[in-house]
């Protein structure tokens, strides 16, 4: 299966670039999608199936936060697959553009699932890196004068970062010179034989390194500009996916702090910086003037979110989890949606866009349910993750956290909601400009996904309960927080309490 991940893809995509036909191109994107759901889902059922040698098996695997973050990426790599048919169709790609899209979206995602199932620090530096090269070509897709300059701006940022990042792995093995290895296991296995000195400094530069490509405040300079100038199909992957890639890294790192039982340093500065990121988007979602940007800041702000919870501890982690699975499906159907809405009117200005819902009945009604998703409206899954978040202050003993976490919410979703609602209604200015309506590949992701998110919300499904439990388990396996957390999201889900016990 993990020879199929790694290697498969890249070589449709290349296959694809050399036929240049409409059909081939259809065949790599969707059949990679379809690929990584396949592998996702058997994975999932806990079917061992390996081609590759055991020498390379020790570099890959599939473990439990892996996994999860690997099933994610399969939704919204499939949704944006289908997706991009639209996408062609809109900008009349031909297809020799058309097959340059699939090989570096395909190389793209190749260099997301080395992150997700790299077992080796080192080696998943390397690959953190692939994926800041491959986005950097998709940014720069449709190759306006804003989309170079957005390209640069990411990769000048990003490179910096990752470099630091690469630091920091140097400073880690230093501090870890008696274990001799930089293989995750190993590092959890031997965390107490770390130098603390120099684990502190190494987590300093590889938290810059992995938080710039995460887009968290104050290294979030890059992403408003790439999310706003790539293909709203590359935007929803930006956001969706290579964010949590770059996260799952830090995870990784902050497993070796819990190991070591130096978590108090690592948690404040998550904290820290997870309640700046709320700063930030909430000061600039007030003021934000592009929906797409506005969808940007909305990533900052949810990321900062998911930092928090991961310092909160076990019920945090939890939330966390569930925060971003709710969260990459939430900002992808906005994300595509947004797509819709530049189809109709050829303008990112919030002003521009008036009267959606009269233009576009199907388009205005997924923007306004997407944006009530990631806003957190009750019975999206959000709303669970941040109720956890709450809860969690209280069992850490930080509940005027819990004052501050609010005000920024409040101004977050009010500021989102001002723009959405607004250009849902309204009379347009563009009557006499109607465009055809989109074809079905533009509605259908979105409307599939936000249904599992209500289902999610309404009931969640004892399988997914144990995959969530499975990936924040990874931090506190057996942890005494388990019933409480299964009782919670029973009750915020409807579910009998009796068939929890």
């Amino acid at each position: 299966m993990i020879s199929l991940v790694i290697i498969l893809p890249p070589i449709l995509g290349l296959v694809s670039l050399a036929a240049k036909n409409r059909f081939v191109n259809r065949v790599a994107l969707l059949g990679s999608a379809s690929l990584l759901l396949v592998v996702a889902f058997v994975q999932w059922l806990g079917i061992e199936w390996f081609w590759l040698p055991d020498w390379l098996l020790q570099y890959f695997r599939f473990d439990s936060i892996g996994l999860y973050f690997f099933a994610v990426m399969s939704l919204v790599f499939a949704g944006v697959s289908v997706y991009s048919l639209f996408y062609f169709k809109e900008h009349h790609l031909t297809a020799s553009q058309e097959s340059v899209y699939v090989v570096e979206i395909l190389f793209f995602v190749t260099a997301m699932s080395g992150v997700v199932l790299a077992t080796h620090l080192a080696l998943m530096w390397v690959f953190v890196e692939g994926t800041t090269l491959t986005s950097a070509l998709l940014i720069y897709f449709e190759k306006r004068k804003s989309s170079l300059e957005a390209t640069w701006k990411y990769v000048y940022i990003c490179s910096i970062g990752i470099a630091l990042a690469f630091v920091g792995i140097v400073l880690l093995s230093i501090g870890s010179e008696s274990i001799g290895s930089l293989f995750f296991s190993n590092l959890y296995q031997h965390a107490s034989e770390i130098n603390p000195f120099w684990l502190e400094i190494s987590f300093a530069f590889i938290f810059v390194g992995f938080g710039t490509k995460i887009g968290i405040a104050p290294l979030h300079a890059w992403l408003p500009d790439a999310h706003s100038e790539a293909p709203s199909p590359v935007s929803a992957l930006l956001s969706g996916t290579l964010l949590n890639s770059a996260f799952l890294g830090l995870l990784r790192v902050q497993e070796i702090f819990i190991c070591a039982h130096q978590q108090s340093f690592s948690d404040f500065i998550l904290i820290s910086t997870g309640f700046l990121s709320l700063l930030v988007s909430s000061v600039f979602m007030i003021r934000v003037k592009n929906y797409k940007r506005m969808l940007a800041y909305s990533s900052i702000e949810n990321m900062g979110i998911i930092f928090i919870g991961v310092g909160l501890g076990k019920l945090g982690v939890f939330a966390a989890m569930l925060h971003t699975f709710a969260h990459s499906l939430s900002k992808m159907a906005l994300f595509l949606t947004s797509g819709n809405i530049l189809y109709h009117y050829e303008s990112k200005k919030i002003e521009d866009v008036r009267g959606l819902l009269k233009r576009d009945p199907v388009t205005g009604w997924i923007w306004i349910v997407s944006a009530l998703s990631i806003i957190g409206i009750p019975p999206f899954p959000i709303f669970i993750s941040k109720f956890f978040i709450v809860k969690a202050f209280w069992l850490t003993g930080q509940s005027w956290l819990a004052v501050l976490f609010f005000l920024f919410l409040i101004i977050v979703t009010f500021g989102m909601s001002r723009a959405v609602f607004n250009m849902a209604f309204g009379e347009s200015q563009l009557e006499g400009k109607w465009k055809p309506k989109p074809n079905v590949s533009a509605y259908a992701p979105q409307i599939v996904l936000l249904i599992v998110l209500l289902m999610i919300g309404t009931s969640m499904p004892s399988q997914l309960f144990d995959l969530i439990n499975k990936a924040a388990g990874f931090f506190s396996a057996g942890s005494p927080q388990t019933q409480l957390i299964r009782l919670g999201t029973a009750v915020m889900a409807g579910q009998h309490l009796g068939a929890i016990h």
